[in-house]
């Protein structure tokens, strides 16, 4: 599996309805689950970003999708990336030249 971490920026939608974030989170959780991801956390912030999400899927469209699945709800603005591991960091610094 890969790893994602998301920034989130929630709506004027998403902040007026922000008392259903724990249900739209449950629902995201099963997105993620049926479409072969796991959504490993979920964490409110303080700052410029609303929440951080770490998320795993089996390839990069996958997550593409979902991400842009979830955001066409119209809840949330999203940042995503790519993250690797603490184990695939020696893997990645044993093909530097």
């Amino acid at each position: 599996m890969t790893t994602y971490i998301s920034f989130l920026s929630f709506t004027e939608q998403g902040n007026k309805t922000i008392k259903d974030l724990p249900a739209r989170i449950a629902a995201g959780r099963q997105a993620f689950e049926g479409n072969g991801g796991k959504l490993l956390n979920y964490h409110l912030t303080l700052g410029s970003q609303d929440a951080v999400v770490v998320y795993e899927f089996p390839d990069d469209e996958t997550a593409a999708r979902m991400a842009l699945a979830q955001a066409g709800i119209g809840n949330l603005r999203a940042t995503a990336m790519r993250a690797f591991t603490e184990a695939e960091i020696p893997g990645i610094l044993n093909g530097m030249p």
